[in-house]
C-alpha cells in the first residue's frame, strides 16, 4: 500500500516541439539546465520586486520556484492570486538557491482552475499563523499548509508500517461491520442509527468480530474508524477516530500480544523514517527507539511507583505521565506497558490473571505518557464466557452470533488496538490530538 517517497522514474526532457510531460517539483533539479519542463500546482506565493517577480508552486513533492520578467507572462500572473491551480512551461535554471536546487524562468501560465478566493490564512508562511478553530473551520483549506499535510504524511507512513509488520508475520487484513445490531461492550457510549426503522448502533471497535474471525484466519487486522459517544471534552478524546487492530489465536497468554505489539511498533517507525522522512524534518520528530523488549509493570507495582492508594481500580492521565518519566529514567525508553490490570475495569471477554483472579490477563501500553493502546488475552472457553455474562448481567441472547463461534472452538488468542491519531500526537508532541486530525469529530463539530 506505502510508495517510497523517490520511487518513481527521474523526469525527462522532452523532445524539441513537444509539449513536456508534467515534472514533480522534487524532479525538476533532475533535469538539464536549459530543456523545457512543465509543472502544475496550486501557486503558493508571488512575490513582486521592482524588476521581476518570484511565484513558488506547490506540488505533492514540494515548492518549485518561478522566475518572471517578461511583461506578457507578468499581465497573465496578475489574474492567478494564491491557491490558484496552474500549470507552468518555461526553461529549466539551475539554482542552488532556489527550492530544490532549480527554477523554471522564460514561463507561460495557464489557469486550470477560476482565480481562487484568498485562504483564511497565508500558507506560505513557515509556521501557521493561526489557531486551532481557524485551522479546524477552514480545515479543507488550511490542511494545504505543510506542517499540516506533514502531520497527515506520519499517519499515512505509519498506517503502510502497521499494515506491512503484520503482513510478514502471516495476517490477514479484514473488513468488519461499522453498522452493529447490539450495544453490549460497554452500554451508553454508543451513537445509535436509524436502520431501516430499527435501532442500530455505529461500533465502538471491530472487538467481537475480529475475535471471530480468529476462528477463520487466526491472525487478522484492521484499520478502520472507530464511534465512542464518550461526552468527553478534552485534548486527547475524540468521538471518531482510526483504530488499528490486531487479533492473533493460539498465545499462551497477554506477554505473546505485547511481542507482537513491538514488532508493529517498529514496524510503524521505520516506515515513517523511511516514508515521510521529509515530514519528519519539517515537524523536527524525534522518532523513538522501540526496544527489543518493551518495559513491563504490573499494575499494582506502577500504583506503587507513582504513590498512589494500592485500592485505586485504574490510572489517571498524571499516573500515565508519572509512569512515562519513570520509563525514559529507568529504561531510556519511551514506551512502558502496564500489564494486569483489575478484571473490574476491564471488558468481559478478558482473561483473569490464572494465579490471581482479581487481576487480568491485559495491559495498556504508554508511549511517551499517554495510554497509546490497549491490548491482552481474551477469554476461549464457552464456559468462561456463559460465567461471565452471569457476573456482568448481560443476555446470552444479545451476543448469540459471537458466542457462536466459542461454541464451535476458538483457540486461546489476544489482540490490542492502536489509536493512529494519538500515536500521530505523541510522536509530533503537539497538545491537543484535533492538530494531527484531518476532520475531527467530538462533542462540539460536526462540520466541514
Amino acid at each position: 500500500m506505502h510508495t517510497h517517497q523517490h520511487q518513481q522514474h527521474p523526469a525527462r526532457p522532452a523532445p524539441p516541439g513537444a509539449r513536456p510531460p508534467r515534472t514533480l517539483a522534487r524532479d525538476l533539479a533532475g533535469l538539464p539546465e536549459g530543456s523545457l519542463a512543465r509543472i502544475a500546482g496550486w501557486v503558493h506565493r508571488r512575490r513582486a520586486l521592482a524588476r521581476l517577480t518570484f511565484v513558488v508552486v506547490r506540488d505533492r513533492t514540494g515548492l518549485a520556484q518561478v522566475v518572471v520578467r517578461e511583461p506578457e507572462a507578468l499581465a497573465a500572473l496578475a489574474g492567478l492570486p494564491e491557491e490558484t491551480v496552474v500549470e507552468v512551461t518555461g526553461t529549466v535554471r539551475l539554482d542552488p538557491a532556489a527550492p530544490g536546487g532549480a527554477e523554471l524562468v522564460e514561463p507561460t501560465f495557464e489557469a486550470l482552475t477560476e482565480p481562487a478566493t484568498p485562504p483564511p490564512v497565508e500558507l506560505w508562511r513557515p509556521t501557521f499563523g493561526a489557531g486551532l478553530p481557524t485551522h479546524l473551520d477552514h480545515a479543507a483549506v488550511t490542511l494545504r499548509h505543510p506542517r499540516h499535510r506533514a502531520a497527515w504524511q506520519l499517519a499515512s507512513a505509519s498506517t503502510a508500517g502497521f499494515r506491512s509488520a503484520l503482513g510478514a508475520l502471516d495476517f490477514t487484513e479484514i473488513a468488519t461491520p461499522k453498522l452493529v445490531g447490539t450495544a453490549t461492550e460497554s452500554g451508553a457510549n454508543v451513537f445509535t442509527v436509524d436502520y431501516f426503522g430499527r435501532t442500530a448502533y455505529l461500533a465502538q471497535s471491530p472487538q467481537l468480530y475480529k475475535q471471530m474471525l480468529v476462528g477463520v484466519f487466526e491472525r487478522v487486522f484492521e484499520v478502520g474508524p472507530v464511534f465512542r459517544a464518550e461526552p468527553h471534552d478534552t485534548v486527547r478524546h475524540l468521538a471518531q477516530y482510526t483504530s488499528l487492530d490486531a487479533e492473533l489465536g493460539f498465545v499462551r497468554d497477554h506477554r505473546d500480544v505485547l511481542a507482537v505489539l513491538r514488532e508493529v511498533l517498529a514496524g510503524m517507525v521505520e516506515a515513517v523514517r523511511r516514508d515521510a522522512a521529509d515530514a519528519v524534518r519539517l515537524l523536527e520528530v524525534d522518532l523513538p527507539v522501540v526496544p527489543e523488549q518493551l518495559p513491563v509493570v504490573h499494575f499494582s507495582e506502577a500504583l506503587a511507583i507513582v504513590g498512589a492508594d494500592p485500592d485505586e481500580p485504574d490510572l489517571s492521565p498524571a499516573h500515565e505521565r508519572a509512569l512515562g518519566e519513570w520509563a525514559l529514567a529507568e529504561h531510556g525508553s519511551d514506551f512502558l506497558a502496564v500489564e494486569g490490570y483489575p478484571m473490574g475495569k476491564r471488558p468481559f471477554y478478558t482473561h483473569p490473571q490464572p494465579d490471581d483472579p482479581q487481576w487480568s490477563n491485559s495491559f495498556d501500553l504508554l508511549f511517551r505518557g499517554l495510554e497509546l493502546t490497549t491490548g491482552g488475552q481474551r477469554l476461549h472457553r464457552p464456559s468462561d464466557y456463559a460465567a461471565a455474562l452471569e457476573r456482568t448481567g448481560t443476555d446470552p441472547a444479545l451476543l448469540a452470533g459471537y458466542l457462536d463461534a466459542f461454541a464451535h472452538g476458538m483457540p486461546p488468542h489476544g489482540g490490542f488496538a492502536i489509536g493512529l491519531e494519538r500515536w500521530v500526537a505523541r510522536l509530533t508532541r503537539v497538545e491537543n490530538v484535533r492538530e494531527v486530525t484531518l476532520f475531527p469529530r467530538d462533542l462540539h463539530r460536526l462540520t466541514p
